[in-house]
């Protein structure tokens, strides 16, 4: 198992403001799998996956990436948990607005000892005309398949998506879900896919439905239906 997690707690505030947020969750997710993680707004979702990142500490419980226990990790073992293994793609973009496409993509370049590729990167994801483009310049579609090349990059062993089509519209979310869905086939990456999108679920591996901080339903596809067929997205 590549992400291991067990009765997993992470709560906010005291006294009065005391929140539990995840309540114990207790999941798995196999190497070079799509999990799409589904739950309304507040459920923990969003949490969930900033814990396995690295970006939220947790109250209690356990967390295994790829055999590496992160619950008492040092601040710089954090740091560097997270520029060897991961991969982050948010529903907004957080482009730097000076810089061109490709400085933006190399910011992450850097980050590692064997990135990809810039050029064929740049090629995979239609980005090769944009490259000396502004964020300003693009549209939202470019703009978000910059943010996934900024990740990739540096060929990063898991991706976290925090609704990385939110903010997109259906043609230019398929298409998003289409490079995904490519660079999973093309480099194994491993993803978790955070999204209230209720049809992008039958694309990946494995689905995990988060209900008031517990797991409350889970289950892999046993047919999986590619991005281009998807509806209602």
């Amino acid at each position: 198992m590549y992400i291991e997690i067990k009765n997993l707690k992470k709560n906010y505030g005291e006294g009065g403001s005391f929140n539990a947020v995840l309540k114990g969750v207790t999941t798995g997710v196999e190497k070079g799998e799509m999990c799409v993680i589904q739950g309304t707004s507040g459920s923990g979702k969003s949490t969930l996956l900033n814990c396995i990142g690295g970006l939220d500490d947790f109250n209690s419980g356990s967390c295994i990436v790829d055999g590496k226990e992160i619950a008492n990790l040092k601040k710089d073992e954090l740091n560097e948990y997270r520029r060897a293994n991961l991969g982050f793609i948010f529903q907004f973009y957080n482009l730097v607005p000076n810089l061109t496409v490709k400085e933006n993509i190399e910011v992450c370049k850097y980050l590692t000892d064997s990135p990809l590729d810039m050029d064929e990167l740049l090629e995979v994801l239609g980005l090769t005309e944009h490259s000396n483009k502004f964020p300003s310049q693009l549209s939202g579609g470019q703009q978000q398949r910059t943010a996934i090349a900024r990740a990739l990059i540096k060929n990063p062993k898991l991706l976290l998506c925090d609704e990385p089509t939110g903010a997109l519209d259906s043609n230019t979310s398929r298409e998003i879900l289409k490079l995904l869905e490519e660079i999973n086939e093309k480099y194994g990456t491993t993803m978790l896919i955070v999204t209230h999108n209720n049809s992008i679920k039958n694309m990946v591996h494995r689905v995990i439905y988060i209900k008031d901080g517990r797991i409350s339903k889970e289950y892999t596809n046993e047919v999986r239906v590619p991005a281009s067929e998807l509806e209602d997205l």
